[in-house]
């Protein structure tokens, strides 16, 4: 029997309007988005759904809201846990989780070893530290593309230095890894590797040095918070960013998550390790299609990806099974 692992996406996958339609065509969607307001504090919805203005310049501070850590990451665990509760609703269950950075919250949710109260209270003080950092000491993010992992890592070692660092911060896919560092180590990086031959380089719009050293204090911050958690044993492997090697063990993933801060996202890896462990298909549950498109450029872009974000999708995945 083949098996399926259901993929969370991270920050860069928000967009306005996101949920809304989950909202308006589920009560059991309703209750959730109500719980998570509550321990949140604050009206999620209304950077989630957006005002519906159709003033381009309005659209775009809504939007620009929404890139805020402390707001888009709670909004893309919310978007996710609702989305993989309406499928568990109906028995849709993975073999296998695995988030991309914050995602990995949602996997976790999805594996039953994380509840979404807690999970909520995590990623807001996980948000809210990651904003301060980033306010504090300035940091950008690199695409490159076109590179061997190999080559990318020997750039960011050239580019460090006088206090100043790069790291590779996510594997996304074979020819596409993020950097991420002090601005001025960032852009050299990436100077280097157009020299090298790379086909593009894409400075992101982020802000902060995400999974990189920049971040250490908010990691540090974090990890107290992390161990007071009660971690439950995950019904199926968790695929983890840190090692790309699955885990059920409830210490293990309490302290990769630890290191998940300042460590990079072995996604690629993560994808690789899956179909080796039989997995064929691929859900990216929740915002966007980020990780379908990597799935495929990963493994091969025959692999069979769905998507389960939008409640038409998620009504098509019902009913096919």
């Amino acid at each position: 029997m083949s098996k399926t692992s259901f993929l969370f996406p991270g920050q860069g996958s928000q967009y306005v309007g996101m949920g809304r339609d989950l909202y308006e065509a589920s009560s059991l969607a309703r209750e959730m988005f109500d719980r998570a307001e509550t321990v949140l504090g604050f009206s999620i919805t209304e950077s989630m759904f957006g005002s519906g203005t159709t003033d381009a310049g309005a659209r775009e501070e809504e939007a620009e809201a929404l890139r805020q850590t402390e707001v888009g990451q709670p909004a893309l665990f919310i978007h996710s846990c609702v989305a993989v509760t309406l499928l568990a609703d109906k028995g849709i269950l993975p073999d296998a989780t695995a988030g991309h950075s914050v995602g990995e919250y949602s996997a976790l949710f999805a594996a039953r070893a994380l509840s979404f109260e807690d999970g909520l209270h995590l990623i807001k003080k996980r948000g809210s530290l990651m904003g301060a950092a980033g306010r504090e000491r300035s940091g950008t993010m690199c695409a490159i593309i076109g590179l061997d992992d190999e080559i990318v890592e020997r750039i960011c070692a050239k580019a460090t230095g006088e206090g100043e660092v790069v790291v590779p911060a996510n594997y996304n896919a074979p020819g596409q890894i993020v950097i991420s560092g002090d601005i001025a180590a960032v852009e050299r990086a990436s100077n280097l590797a157009s020299d090298a031959g790379a086909r593009k380089t894409v400075m992101l719009t982020v802000s902060g040095a995400f999974h990189s050293p920049l971040v250490e204090e908010a990691k540090s911050a974090l990890e107290k918070d992390l161990g007071q958690l009660t971690l439950s044993r995950p019904v199926c492997p968790v695929y983890l960013n840190v090692t790309a090697h699955p885990s059920q063990d409830p210490k293990e993933i309490q302290d990769r998550l630890i290191e998940q801060m300042t460590s990079p996202v072995k996604w690629a890896q993560s994808l690789v390790g899956m179909r080796a462990d039989g997995v064929e298909f691929y859900t990216e549950v929740g915002a966007g299609r980020v990780l379908s498109g990597l799935v495929k450029r990963t493994l091969d872009r025959r692999t069979p990806t769905a998507q389960a974000g939008t409640f038409e999708e998620i009504e098509a995945i019902i009913s096919s099974n």
